[in-house]
């Protein structure tokens, strides 16, 4: 298996776009970066596929979207962030949890997630405000929350489907995969019918993929007779930007008088990124810079 792959193209005389999405690989890197769980790794890999994919959708390079699931399971919040060309970060806020597998066999990644809660999608597209969107959970299985929320809070009626496969011995991640189908703007009832009845096969992404089969020749078949166009390529992963100078900004941002006496009591701030677990150390030195910064620069202590 290759480098992790996204497909874009353009179904049923482009009455319909779709997004497919390999990432095995970013999943398999949240998961040792996390120390994920098996349940853990189905649900954030869910998430950090679809954010991806969102990712490649937006139409300036320097947008970003942020997705978070907030549920009443265990899982606490599963926070993720795209960036261009499908570039995705993301943690869970109770990683090591891990629950029994459900009648089936099957992870259980709903009572991992919750079925009551939000999905929450906020697009930064360089404006003033970011766009948010939101919508109340309907399962905990991650697919069918993203579905609802493209129908039911951008009106967008939507085919989503996630899967993560994993060993069942020791959780190595075997396969992930994502299609996103979307209708274009007065598609056709005709159109939608025509791709209904693919709807069945299209769960089999999963396993074909965990067998080995390439993602474009799995789409090619998929769609043989949706007169499928095939329009961009992109290689998402899991990749952090942090940065010591954003933390650095952070830090400056809590106010003078919150630095003057994290110099006082403390002499120093260890600080770590929630999406990488990279650690950034400041030292009295550092601190007292970035105090004088922020004197300089007319600070104020209100928070």
């Amino acid at each position: 298996m290759g480098k992790d792959l996204i497909i874009h193209g353009m179904l049923v005389d482009r009455a319909l776009r779709f997004a497919a999405i390999d990432g095995t690989q970013l999943v398999r890197d949240a998961q040792k970066t996390h120390s994920l769980s098996r349940v853990a790794t189905a649900a954030l890999g869910r998430q950090l596929l679809m954010t991806s994919v969102i990712a490649t959708l937006a139409k300036n390079d320097g947008d970003t979207v942020t997705t978070v699931l907030a549920g009443n399971g265990p899982a606490g919040n599963l926070v993720c962030v795209g960036r261009h060309g499908g570039l995705v970060k993301g943690y869970a806020t109770n990683p090591d949890v891990e629950l029994p597998l459900r009648p089936d066999g099957k992870l259980d990644v709903r009572s991992y997630v919750g079925t009551t809660g939000k999905l929450t999608l906020i697009r930064d597209l360089g404006l003033k405000e970011p766009y948010v969107g939101m919508c109340n959970l309907i399962s905990g299985e991650i697919a069918e929350d993203f579905a609802q929320y493209f129908t039911a809070s951008e009106q967008q009626p939507s085919i989503v489907y996630l899967g993560v496969h994993e060993n069942a011995a020791d959780g190595f991640v075997t396969g992930a995969v994502g299609l996103l189908i979307q209708t274009m703007p007065n598609c056709p009832d005709a159109a939608i019918d025509r791709v209904m009845q693919i709807a069945d096969r299209i769960p089999s992404l999963g396993t074909r993929l965990a067998e080995g089969e390439d993602l474009a020749e799995i789409l090619h078949d998929l769609f043989a007779e949706l007169d499928a166009e095939y329009t961009d390529r992109f290689t998402p992963a899991f990749s952090c930007d942090c940065s010591r100078e954003r933390l650095e900004r952070a830090l400056i941002s809590i106010g003078k008088k919150e630095l003057h006496d994290l110099i006082e009591q403390d002499g120093k701030a260890e600080l770590t990124c929630q999406f990488c677990g990279k650690a950034y150390l400041f030292d009295r030195a550092a601190l007292e810079a970035l105090l004088t910064e922020a004197t300089d620069n007319g600070g104020t202590d209100e928070r």
